[in-house]
C-alpha cells in the first residue's frame, strides 16, 4: 500500500521534530511568523532577551527559532534543502541564523518572491512588494536540489528551426570561459573539420572542409566545450558556419542546442527574482483557499510557489512542512503528482492556535488553525487525490 501523499500532525511542532528520525526528509518548507509585532504562538522558556523593544522581540523570535531550525538540520537528509518563507522583518537576523547552523556556504540563494504586486500601501516608506525565500543545503556537495525549471523556458529563445521542425539555438561550441585554454584543458584543444555551406563537422579531413581551431575572439588559443569523441557522436547536433568578426571573415562551429532534447526534458536556471505572474500572489493564495473552504486564512503562499520549489526536487521528495498554517505545501505537492505521476509525500505539521475570536475562520466553524489545515488536506485528497493520514503528535512517521 503506497504511503498517502498527505500526513498531518497536530501538535507543538519543536516535539513532532524531536520525535523524527534523522535524515528523514529531503525537503522542509515553512513559513513561519514574521514577528511583525503581534504576539506569536509559540512560547517556549525564551533564554534570550524578552523585552518589548524591537530589540527584544528579535531576540524572542530568534529563540524561538533556533532549536526548530537545530532539529530542522538534524530531520533533513544529507542531500536535501531548506526554504524558508521571510519578510523584512526578520530577514537579517534568520540569515545569520542559518549562517550559524547550516553553514553559509550551504547558502544556495536568497530569492525575492513578488507577492504582492501593487505593494503594500500602509505605512511610512516605500510600497513592499515582496518577502523572500531563503534556501540552503544541508551538505552543497551532496545536494540534489536543481536550480531549473521546465515551466521557464520559452520558445522564443529558440528562434531558429530545422528541416525537420525542431526548434534550437545556436551555442559557440568553443568554451568562452577564459579560465579555459590550452594550458588548463589541454585535451580539448584540438582541431575540427567544418564546411559552411553544408554545414557538417568532423573531427577528420573531407571535401570542401576547412580546418578549424578553437580560439578567443582576440585571436588568442582557446578549447572546445566538447571531446573530439563527443562531436563524432553528435554530429547532427553541430554546424558549421561563416562569421563576420572584428578580425573579418572566419568559420566557427555551433553547437545546435535544441529546444526539446532528445534525451530529457529542457529546463532553464531559474533566476533570484520570481515574479507573481510565474508563481502566484497572495491575492491567488486566497482565491484558492477559497474555493476549498472559503475565506478563512488572511496570507496563505500560493501553490504555485511551492511548486516552483518542488520542481527544483526529485519527484519522489519526501516533504516536511512545520509550520503548515493553511496547509498550501501539502496542497502543492498533491497537484504536482497528479500533474506528473510523482511520488512525492508531504508531513504537515501544526498547533492547535486558537483562531482570532471574530475572524471569517471563527465564524466559519474553525476554532483553530490545526483545524483550517487538516479540513484542506482532506478536501484535497477528495479533490485531487493521494490519500490523508492523521497522526497523533507523540508517534510522528516519516
Amino acid at each position: 500500500m503506497p504511503a498517502p501523499w498527505n500526513t498531518f500532525v497536530e501538535g507543538d511542532n519543536l516535539e513532532v521534530l524531536r520525535l523524527l528520525p534523522e535524515g528523514s526528509f529531503d525537503l522542509i518548507y515553512i513559513d513561519p511568523p514574521y514577528n511583525t509585532g503581534n504576539e506569536f504562538a509559540y512560547r517556549d522558556d525564551f533564554r534570550g532577551d524578552r523585552g518589548t523593544g524591537r530589540s527584544g522581540r528579535h531576540a524572542a523570535w530568534t529563540a524561538m527559532m533556533r532549536p526548530r531550525l537545530e532539529q530542522a538540520h538534524r530531520v533533513l537528509d544529507r542531500r536535501g534543502a531548506l526554504a524558508i518563507s521571510i519578510d523584512d522583518n526578520e530577514v537579517a537576523h534568520l540569515r545569520l541564523l542559518l549562517d550559524e547552523i547550516f553553514g553559509e556556504t550551504n547558502l544556495l540563494g536568497q530569492v525575492v518572491v513578488n507577492l504582492n504586486p501593487k505593494g503594500r500601501q500602509l505605512g511610512r516608506g516605500f510600497a513592499t512588494s515582496h518577502e523572500y525565500l531563503l534556501v540552503y543545503a544541508r551538505e552543497l556537495r551532496d545536494c540534489v536540489l536543481d536550480a531549473s525549471s521546465r515551466t521557464t523556458v520559452r520558445e522564443a529563445d529558440f528562434p531558429l528551426a530545422a528541416p525537420d521542425g525542431r526548434r534550437y539555438r545556436r551555442l559557440p561550441l568553443r568554451n568562452t570561459n577564459k579560465k579555459f585554454n590550452p594550458l588548463t584543458a589541454p585535451t580539448l584543444h584540438f582541431p575540427v573539420w567544418g564546411d559552411p555551406v553544408s554545414g557538417r563537422v568532423a573531427t577528420a579531413p573531407f571535401d570542401g572542409a576547412s580546418r578549424i581551431e578553437p580560439v578567443f575572439g582576440d585571436g588568442r588559443p582557446a578549447v572546445w566545450r566538447w571531446s573530439a569523441p563527443r562531436i563524432e557522436e553528435r554530429p547532427d547536433d553541430l554546424e558549421c558556419r561563416l562569421v563576420r568578426g572584428t578580425r573579418g571573415e572566419r568559420v566557427d562551429v555551433y553547437q545546435r542546442d535544441w529546444l526539446h532534447p532528445p534525451h530529457g526534458h529542457r529546463r532553464k536556471k531559474l533566476s533570484t527574482i520570481w515574479l507573481a505572474e510565474e508563481v502566484g500572489s497572495t491575492d491567488t493564495a486566497v482565491a484558492e483557499l477559497k474555493a476549498i473552504l472559503g475565506p478563512v486564512f488572511e496570507s496563505p503562499k500560493p501553490t504555485g510557489l511551492l511548486r516552483r520549489l518542488l520542481e527544483t526536487m526529485p519527484d519522489d521528495a519526501r516533504v516536511l512542512d512545520f509550520f503548515a498554517g493553511s496547509g498550501t505545501t501539502g496542497h502543492a505537492v498533491a497537484l504536482a503528482n497528479a500533474a506528473d505521476g510523482g511520488r512525492r509525500t508531504c508531513v504537515s505539521v501544526n498547533s492547535a492556535e486558537p483562531t482570532r475570536t471574530g475572524s471569517n475562520a471563527a465564524r466559519a466553524g474553525y476554532a483553530d488553525v490545526a483545524a483550517i489545515t487538516r479540513a484542506r488536506l482532506r478536501a484535497v485528497a477528495e479533490g485531487v487525490g493521494g490519500g490523508f493520514a492523521e497522526l497523533p503528535s507523540d508517534a510522528p512517521s516519516a
